[in-house]
C-alpha cells in the first residue's frame, strides 16, 4: 500500500499538529517545546520556516487562531490550536508513516552508487574515516540514552533508540564491506582497480552496459 498523497508533506507540520493536541501555543513556544524535548534530532526545525508551516496548516483548516497575547510593548503573539480536521489528519498521517514503508533516498546511498569513480584504496580510507565517526556517534548515543533513561519513560525515547540502531547498523555494514575490499573478495573489485590503473573501462563493464 502506498502512502496517501497529502495536502502538506513537511514532517514539521505533523510535529506541530501533534504538539498542539496538548494545548494551544504560539509558534515560538512550539519551537522551544520541540527542541526542549529533543525532537530536533528527528525533525528538522527552523524557526523561520515554522511560521510558514503554521500558516499553511491554518490555510488547510488543520489549526486555527485561539487568541492573541499582548504584553506591554512586546509584539503580539498569536496562539494556535488544533482543529478536529487537524486531529484526524495527524492521526491518519502518523498511522500511514508507521505502517507503510516509504522509499527514502539517504545521501550516503547516493555516494555508494557512484563510488566507482574513486580508487578502491581511497574508498577504504574514506570509509574508515566514516566508520570512526560512526563509532563516536554510537558511543555518545549510548551515553546520552543512559542519562535520559534516568528521567524519562522509554516510550519518549524510541526515536533516539532507532537513530542509534541505524548508526550501529551502518557501522556494521561498513565493517563488512571494508573487509571484502581489503581482502579483494568483493566481486568486481579487480575490474574496479584496473579501471583506475589503466584509465580504460574494463571489458566486463562494457558487456554490462550492452545487456
Amino acid at each position: 500500500m502506498a502512502l496517501k498523497r497529502r495536502k502538506l508533506n513537511n514532517p514539521l507540520a505533523l510535529a506541530v499538529m501533534v504538539l498542539l493536541m496538548e494545548k494551544p501555543m504560539h509558534p515560538y513556544e512550539i519551537a522551544q517545546t520541540l527542541r526542549s524535548r529533543g525532537k530536533d534530532t528527528s525533525t528538522k526545525i527552523n524557526y523561520g520556516s515554522l511560521y510558514t508551516v503554521v500558516q499553511n496548516l491554518e490555510k488547510h483548516g488543520f489549526v486555527e487562531v485561539k487568541d492573541v497575547e499582548r504584553q506591554g510593548n512586546r509584539p503580539e503573539r498569536t496562539r494556535y490550536g488544533i482543529t478536529e480536521a487537524g486531529r484526524e489528519e495527524a492521526v491518519e498521517w502518523l498511522s500511514d508513516l508507521l505502517a507503510v514503508p516509504a522509499r527514502e533516498y539517504p545521501i550516503f546511498e547516493t555516494a555508494l552508487s557512484l563510488v566507482g569513480i574513486i580508487h578502491p584504496d581511497e574508498v577504504v580510507r574514506l570509509l574508515e574515516e566514516r566508520l570512526a565517526s560512526l563509532d563516536v556517534q554510537a558511543a555518545s548515543g549510548h551515553g546520552v540514552l543512559q542519562k535520559l533513561y534516568e528521567t524519562l519513560p522509554r516510550v519518549f525515547l524510541v526515536e533516539n533508540e532507532y537513530q542509534l540502531h541505524m548508526v550501529e547498523a551502518q557501522a556494521a555494514w561498513i565493517r563488512g564491506f571494508l573487509k571484502e575490499l581489503r581482502s579483494g573478495e568483493l566481486d568486481g573489485v579487480a575490474a574496479w582497480r584496473r579501471f583506475h590503473e589503466s584509465g580504460l573501462e574494463p571489458g566486463e563493464w562494457e558487456r554490462l552496459d550492452s545487456e
